[in-house]
């Protein structure tokens, strides 16, 4: 972890160069660095990791009429990205073992009007992105990797975010390398850079096909002191993303074996990046146990967050959802435990303690 004083070191440049409007030193900075990072061709630094989702699927040429195929074990904000592209979400059920979308399922509603498909990788994980990846080149089928979470993940050996056409990532607060708040795309693809570029500046830049100032953009372009001190937080990534894998082991062996709770281990060849420690529930009401866990400061997606599967989220009830059952099981069992970078050995000891004890309680009906 960096200190306040070199965070603050790293903001005095930019903040130096200020009022300049048109300025993107550091964001350019940023993006170099990053593309770097990943191995990659491309970066394109944006405003926040949902208006990472929006312009990916833009630079994809998804629009209204479209339909985008993504899990229906999501978060709200995947949802809003589609929508807000013109496009119909289409919610996918997870596999049978929960890991993942249904393969099947994703084939038996691809149609004519659908041009992408999401993956979603909570929590960091990234079950079956390799398989959905081939099923997507064989639909003809641009994959928009949701890796928000996901920073530092890998599977077979390659970094969550950069196995689809165009991967999205998020700098919010909390995430493994962070500015407060911020995003950015990765992709080896030049027309999706040069398209993702104009669109998060307003079109004020040619993209092949389409001169500047010929379409509407947005303004998600990420400032400039915030891109200085993701470029801070960026020389630590190694770092942060190993502290929190040591963070979520840690976790699972003071909490250890108990019953009601099985550890979500991950495929052989995948590598989570420890966003969150990731148990199945097996008792009864396992989002109401979520919200106990949560009440004895013990934060968790369902029930800090409210995690519910996209099909079920009253947000959603107006695009005439279909039922997904494996997925609302999914999320309704997840106990996706928040990790921090600031998380001390004595708070790993308290989150164990508390899930022990709730958990026993819980299963003997106390």
């Amino acid at each position: 972890m960096t200190t306040t004083s070199e965070a603050l070191d790293a903001l005095k440049a930019s903040i130096d160069r200020m009022p300049d409007p048109a300025g993107r030193v550091e964001a350019a900075a940023l993006e170099a660095e990053l593309a770097a990072a990943y191995g990659v061709r491309h970066a394109i630094a944006v405003s926040s990791g949902t208006a990472a989702l929006h312009t990916a699927l833009v630079a994809c040429g998804v629009g209204p009429g479209d339909e985008v195929l993504l899990p229906a074990a999501t978060v709200i904000m995947t949802v809003s990205a589609v929508t807000a592209a013109g496009a119909r979400p289409v919610f996918v059920d997870a596999a049978e073992d929960g890991r993942g979308m249904d393969l099947a399922d994703a084939a038996a509603k691809t149609t004519e009007r659908t041009r992408a498909i999401v993956p979603v990788h909570l929590a960091g994980r990234t079950d079956g992105l390799i398989e959905l990846a081939a099923y997507a080149q064989s639909a003809g089928l641009h994959v928009v990797e949701d890796a928000c979470q996901a920073q530092g993940s890998t599977t077979q050996g390659r970094a969550a975010g950069t196995v689809g056409s165009i991967g999205c990532l998020s700098l919010k607060d909390g995430k493994i390398i962070s500015c407060g708040e911020g995003g950015y795309l990765l992709t080896d693809d030049d027309t999706l850079a040069a398209r993702a570029a104009a669109y998060r500046t307003h079109w004020l830049t040619p993209a092949p096909g389409a001169p500047a100032a010929s379409r509407r953009g947005m303004n998600y372009r990420l400032a400039e002191p915030l891109a200085a001190l993701a470029r801070h937080h960026l020389k630590t990534l190694d770092q942060a993303v190993a502290r929190r894998r040591e963070q979520a082991h840690r976790l699972y062996d003071l909490v250890g074996d108990i019953p009601g709770l099985t550890v979500h281990a991950p495929a052989p060849d995948d590598a989570p990046n420890g966003y969150s420690a990731l148990w199945r529930v097996d008792l009864n009401r396992p989002r109401d146990f979520s919200t106990r866990l949560a009440e004895a400061r013990v934060a968790n997606s369902v029930g800090t967050y409210r995690l519910r599967a996209a099909h079920q989220h009253p947000a959603c009830q107006d695009l005439n959802p279909a039922d997904c059952p494996r997925a609302a099981q999914a999320v309704d069992r997840m106990l996706a435990v928040t990790l921090q970078q600031q998380t001390t050995e004595a708070d790993l000891h308290r989150f164990a303690e508390t899930i022990q004890r709730e958990t026993k309680s819980w299963a003997e009906g106390r």
